[in-house]
């Protein structure tokens, strides 16, 4: 059972988005807008807050609908849609990056990726055109039809829905996320995890966007020059991913991904016992005296979960200090406290280094298995 602090929030919350779907749904109707009754406003936030893979159909703005290459407004929803598998360069929005690139692309490039060890996202020529894909694309198109990777996850981090978006293009229902691919205007993006429902359709898109030399692809294209590095670091932070929900189907009870609605639920019920939670290094809070040491692993971009060291010396040996942004996966006892304002609040306790799993390991691994059963694949056909 959750408590009352978490009911009285939830609530609040949920009923703060329905007013505000409610208001946008049931605004001021031009001849060309369908104005939307409060039951219908209701329905829709219903469809789109269920746990399911296919939430239906939903109307659109057609090309107006467009933010970017990887992110459109559905009419009437109180947040946009964040689509999966994708990640386009960024559009110019600020005056100061058009100033920068008005100076030369090459120490336009250098400049935005600054001193950072990643890669980093900004405003390409490649993000406009990718923007101007999405738009010709849906230009004529009126209603979309949404559907989820996993009826679990339902919003990301910046708490968008997570969506593919289909259009009808002569009769049929098409797949903008894997079109998007494969016109090359980006890679397959595995970054918080494979598709699990056209994993085959992404990779085949982006090989014949590759072979064909299109959009980020061809050379000279004025678009991110570290493309290698970012599927390296992308594919490390998969394999942590895949390998978390490969154990999971052998014990989904005890197995929680933080980015999944009912992770704090699951949690609740799980007190006193050890679990193995997936989630990403948000911070690290070492400790003060005699105080333990906490690592929080992010849920949304106000909510983290706290994985607590009573040993600090242990928390220095996992390495999960330099993981910041990465996916670890951590097993420990799900514990509950009260804080300094008398909230109860769970926590996972973590006693050995051996309890937490860091992603170059694990990369590795999976890269091994991978090609021994592509060894094993290729002997069968011979």
């Amino acid at each position: 059972m959750v408590t009352p602090s978490f009911v009285q929030l939830s609530r609040r919350a949920s009923m703060s988005v329905l007013l505000l779907l409610a208001c946008s749904l049931s605004s001021c109707a031009t001849e060309q807008t369908k104005r939307y009754s409060q039951d219908e406003a209701r329905s829709m936030l219903k469809r789109l807050e269920t746990v399911s893979l296919e939430l239906g159909e939903y109307p659109i703005d057609g090309a107006s609908a467009v933010l970017d290459g990887d992110t459109i407004r559905v009419k009437g929803l109180p947040a946009s849609l964040r689509l999966l598998g994708i990640d386009t360069e960024e559009t110019f929005k600020k005056d100061k990056e058009r100033a920068a690139f008005a100076a030369g692309w090459e120490e336009y490039k250098k400049k935005m990726r600054g001193s950072s060890p990643r890669p980093v996202k900004y405003a390409t020529p490649l993000g406009e055109d990718a923007k101007h894909f999405a738009q010709a694309f849906f230009e004529d198109v009126r209603e979309v039809r949404l559907e989820r990777d996993h009826p679990g996850e339902i919003r990301d981090f910046y708490n968008r829905y997570l969506a593919y978006v289909f259009a009808k293009k002569n009769g049929n229902w098409v797949n903008y996320n894997v079109e998007c691919v494969r016109a090359g205007f980006t890679p397959y993006f595995m970054k918080y995890g494979r598709s699990r429902r056209f994993h085959k359709d992404f990779v085949d898109a982006e090989k014949e966007a590759r072979d064909a030399q299109r959009g980020i692809w061809k050379p000279g294209a004025m678009s991110y020059p570290d493309y290698d590095e970012r599927l390296k670091w992308w594919g490390e932070r998969e394999a942590v991913i895949t390998r978390f929900e490969k154990a999971a189907q052998e014990n989904p009870d005890n197995s929680i991904a933080l980015t999944r609605w009912d992770a704090m639920l699951k949690l609740e019920s799980k007190v006193g016992q050890e679990v193995t939670i997936l989630g990403s290094v948000s911070d690290v809070k070492y400790s003060q005296g005699n105080g333990p040491s906490v690592v929080k692993l992010a849920r949304s971009r106000t909510s983290d979960f706290d994985i607590v060291f009573f040993d600090r010396d242990v928390l220095l040996s996992t390495g999960i200090q330099f993981k910041k942004s990465e996916y670890v996966q951590v097993r420990g006892t799900v514990q509950k406290y009260k804080n300094d304002k008398g909230w109860e609040k769970l926590q996972v306790v973590v006693s050995t280094p051996g309890q937490v799993l860091a992603p170059s390991s694990e990369l590795e691994k999976l890269l091994t298995d991978d090609q021994k059963r592509a060894e094993r694949e290729s002997d069968e056909d011979d």
